[in-house]
């Protein structure tokens, strides 16, 4: 008699226990309401989504407002931007010092995963084949490092409220010409209405007959690589493993033609699941 009591309490504790369980709260990835943004948050709502974890995108103007305060749980940013916005007079300019200088920048509340090392968007420098030929000699070779030699009487193109460098190198940049929209811009360039022009590295549009030229070691303009930031003590251990695995296998080359996509009128949401479902994480 003893033990059936003893048998019905465990039972009724366990029905109990299975009555007070409840589904894990869905996570928010947040982003501004632009596409590029937009497209990162469905990344990270994708691989987060596929680890079995309910997560939706959600856009605000402010999003790192919205992480700071705990109504976003993961905001998918660029180190370089991350950086200016907390620390403005920052000098870091390599990916790791840049990463590095971000981290301990960051709110008391807000952490950093693991950004990726081959997924940037960071500003470029485009001119004529012509131009990097009298630059760079014969094979046309020439690269940021060569900028500084030209500076002089150097004009500069971007698209209206393009954030350009100030400088590179020890090339004091004047304020480029703005221009409404990227081809009016490319073909000033071309037409050499401008010497160079900016654009980013994940630039979809990039004409195939301008020569970008190519930053390298030791780095003359900031890093902007892909990078998630989340709520510290927010996400388990295979919630942050699901977003960090990002860093793995996205790249500047499939993050433009995610980039391609949506231009084109896709769903970045769409997009985003299309690309993790052909570059499958845990792999």
């Amino acid at each position: 008699m003893i033990r059936l009591a003893a048998l019905l309490l465990a039972a009724l504790l366990a029905v109990a226990g299975c009555g007070d369980r409840r589904p894990a709260p869905e996570l928010v990835v947040g982003s501004r309401p632009d596409s590029e943004s937009s497209l990162l948050a469905g990344i990270y709502v994708a691989a987060l989504r596929s680890y079995g974890f309910a997560a939706r995108p959600e856009t605000a103007p402010d999003p790192m407002a919205k992480l700071d305060s705990g109504e976003f749980t993961v905001v998918p940013a660029f180190t370089g931007q991350t950086l200016r916005r907390l620390q403005p007079d920052a000098v870091a300019l390599s990916d790791a010092q840049v990463y590095r200088a971000m981290i301990a920048a960051l709110p008391e509340g807000v952490l950093a995963g693991d950004y990726a090392t081959a997924a940037e968007d960071k500003p470029l420098l485009l001119v004529t084949q012509a131009t990097a030929k009298a630059w760079g000699g014969q094979d046309g070779s020439a690269d940021l490092s060569t900028l500084p030699k030209h500076c002089d009487g150097l004009m500069v193109g971007a698209v209206a409220g393009f954030q350009a460098p100030s400088s590179v190198g020890s090339c004091r940049l004047p304020a480029p010409h703005e221009f409404p929209d990227a081809p009016t811009m490319f073909a000033a360039v071309k037409e050499g209405q401008v010497t160079a022009g900016w654009t980013t590295t994940a630039d979809p549009g990039i004409p195939g007959d301008l020569v970008p030229l190519a930053d390298g070691k030791p780095a003359l303009i900031r890093a902007e690589n892909v990078v998630p930031l989340y709520r510290r003590n927010a996400l388990s251990d295979r919630q942050l493993l699901a977003i960090n695995e990002v860093a793995g296998v996205l790249d500047t080359a499939a993050l433009a033609e995610m980039r391609r996509q949506v231009a084109g009128g896709a769903d970045p949401q769409s997009v985003a699941g299309g690309w993790l479902a052909e570059h499958p994480l845990g792999r």
